[in-house]
């Protein structure tokens, strides 16, 4: 769930939002139709210098009975012990990890690596992977391989890698930079961007070797529903928790 001024949003390749419904009642749906966690993302957070809405995770902590991942605006192990109160299970890190990679070692000291998801968006640009910050708006000129690897080297727990190229097209994951992360690391991968489909979610098992699959405008605006998406990854044989 993307959310910006306390709404679920969604867009395609990180700009043209539109509004997706209210953030409480939808994680409360998800929850009940056996989502297995959610990932609350505060897009705007960063890019307006201010903290995550810690009223609302409170809210949508209340509704969940599944793991719970925060993100947005964190830079200080001080922010993640007040969203770890608010009622989140792990938090999500992005641009202040790479202005501050020591912040994944402080974190991971402090509250455990399990706690800690390094959320990496990145665009192909000739070719090359280059990781985004600030919500998709600023390139860094970093090498998405090379930074995952560094991150887990300082104690991320799991990687929840968005191929801003395939963001809201719904034409599939980036199943060929998936696998390849995958084989690069020995923690979890979140592959996010591109569901369009139920296959979609198989190849990103199977061929982009994905630990798990985040997908937001499928789910919020009734193309694909929980129960069925997990009953046909069951007929694909790929684990899921019916």
């Amino acid at each position: 769930m993307d959310v910006k001024d306390g709404r679920t949003v969604k867009g395609v390749n990180f700009v043209d939002l539109r509004d997706a419904g209210d953030a409480v009642e939808l994680a409360a749906y998800y929850a009940e139709q056996g989502a297995d966690e959610l990932v609350f993302l505060d897009i705007t957070a960063t890019h307006e210098k201010r903290k995550t809405l810690v009223e609302l995770v409170q809210k949508v902590a209340k509704e969940l009975n599944i793991p719970f991942t925060v993100g947005g605006g964190i830079s200080t192990p001080e922010d993640v012990g007040v969203l770890l109160n608010a009622g989140a299970d792990k938090v999500s890190i992005n641009s202040a990890a790479v202005r501050n990679p020591q912040l994944i070692s402080d974190l991971a000291k402090r509250f455990g690596s399990q706690c800690v998801v390094l959320a990496v968006d990145a665009k192909c640009v000739d070719g090359n992977w280059e990781v985004y910050l600030n919500g998709g708006r600023l390139s860094t000129g970093i090498d998405l391989f090379e930074w995952i690897v560094k991150a887990e080297q300082l104690g991320a727990g799991e990687i929840l890698f968005t191929s801003m190229n395939h963001d809201g097209t719904k034409n599939g994951f980036a199943n060929e930079t998936l696998v390849k992360i995958s084989e690069m690391v020995n923690i979890p991968v979140i592959a996010s961007g591109g569901a369009g489909n139920m296959e979609h979610f198989a190849d990103a098992f199977i061929e982009g070797k994905a630990d798990a699959a985040l997908a937001a405008s499928v789910f919020h605006f009734k193309e694909i529903g929980i129960p069925e998406l997990k009953k046909y990854l069951k007929t694909k044989n790929i684990p899921v928790r019916i």
